[in-house]
């Protein structure tokens, strides 16, 4: 990915640049709160997968993901304990849960099937653009590293989503549809509080 990776996501509100700053303080509630979004991550496509049988092109698509992203689980699982850092519990995920708010309730199911997807593309997203941050800013060489790996995966997953949303709506119902995401995802992130704790 190159400098212009905002463009290329499509976010309206970049992430506050002194984030990462306060990131590499808490580097170890980072490293956990990024296991349990790849966790959630998996079980969502998991998710995905049952509830869209129907759609040959979810299960084709998205059963990859799911593999990928528990991987990615215990990729960080196991740099948490090189680095002799505790697995700390969950916490509850304000940004995810502000924007399954913003789903389009009472529509058919293919609808209701983009907003799902739509909303598995923001996250990805987001991550996306905070590893490449991450890649770029953090003083630890090897998680540089680390997280270059990780953003390129998730600009992958952004994609696919997208896609796929196409394949079951109209691609100008969809693109209309994710520009509303864009700005309404833009008015969660001026909302939030800045923290270094989590990824989102």
């Amino acid at each position: 990915m190159k400098d212009n990776q905002k463009t290329k996501l499509g976010l309206v509100l970049a992430t506050d640049p002194r984030w990462v700053n306060i990131a590499e303080m808490n580097i170890g509630h980072i490293l956990s709160d990024h296991a349990w979004c790849e966790q959630k991550a998996a079980t969502t496509c998991i998710s995905l997968i049952v509830k869209y049988a129907h759609y040959e092109a979810i299960v084709e698509e998205v059963t990859p993901i799911v593999a990928e992203e528990w991987g990615h689980f215990r990729r960080v699982l196991k740099e948490l304990k090189k680095r002799g850092l505790k697995f700390e519990p969950p916490r509850k995920d304000e940004y995810v849960n502000k924007l399954q708010a913003i789903e389009r309730k009472g529509l058919g199911p293919a609808q209701a099937a983009v907003e799902k997807l739509l909303t598995s593309a923001m996250i990805e997203a987001r991550s996306c653009e905070r590893f490449r941050l991450l890649s770029l800013h953090i003083q630890d060489d090897e998680l540089k590293e680390f997280y270059r790996e990780f953003m390129e995966s998730e600009a992958g997953h952004y994609h696919t989503f997208i896609k796929l949303a196409k394949t079951i709506m109209p691609a100008k119902y969809v693109q209309d549809r994710w520009n509303e995401y864009l700005l309404d995802e833009a008015g969660i992130m001026k909302q939030m509080e800045l923290r270094g704790d989590r990824m989102h």
